[in-house]
């Protein structure tokens, strides 16, 4: 039986983020968390890129152009919307995760939702600190096990046509 557990990613993999300005001190953290991350596994700041857009709602467009380039083994997406008194929440959350996940789908490159969606500041500060376990450097180990897993998927699937 062919099994891909959970995997070490190379360091050969090349990263770009896409981090909105919007509550940018939620954000810094966030990317922080995400650079922490990648440098402890080792990927090197010349294969990164980071890319500042205006708020979530514009994270899809510029996270499709950077999966569609061919350039970017996966995007990590970084954002925090937190729910006000209308119901602008609602869409820019909801359009947001739903762009990436269709640049996701569409290019084949894996794109990690690094958008927090909280009632309040309370809560995003609370998923943005080192205390409580930081979602920026979640998202960006998922980018990095998510394109191994590609990988060794096509080397198995690979080997499966040649039989």
């Amino acid at each position: 039986m062919f099994e891909i557990q959970e995997l070490r990613p190379g360091t050969d993999m090349r990263i770009a983020i896409v981090a909105a300005r919007f509550n940018r001190f939620i954000v810094d953290q966030l990317l922080e968390g995400a650079q922490d991350a990648l440098d402890r596994h080792g990927i090197e700041a010349d294969r990164r890129a980071l890319v500042w857009v205006p708020g979530a709602y514009e994270i899809p467009l510029v996270a499709d152009q950077l999966a569609a380039s061919g350039q970017y083994d996966a995007v990590i997406a970084l954002g925090a919307v937190i729910r006000g008194g209308t119901p602008h929440f609602d869409f820019v959350a909801g359009e947001c995760a739903r762009g990436l996940s269709r640049v996701s789908l569409d290019h084949g490159v894996p794109v990690t939702f690094g958008v927090l969606t909280t009632d309040s500041v309370e809560q995003a500060i609370e998923r943005a600190s080192t205390e409580a376990g930081n979602k920026g450097f979640d998202v960006a180990v998922a980018a990095l096990e998510m394109v191994q897993t590609r990988r060794e998927l096509a080397v198995h699937l690979d080997g499966l046509q040649s039989r």
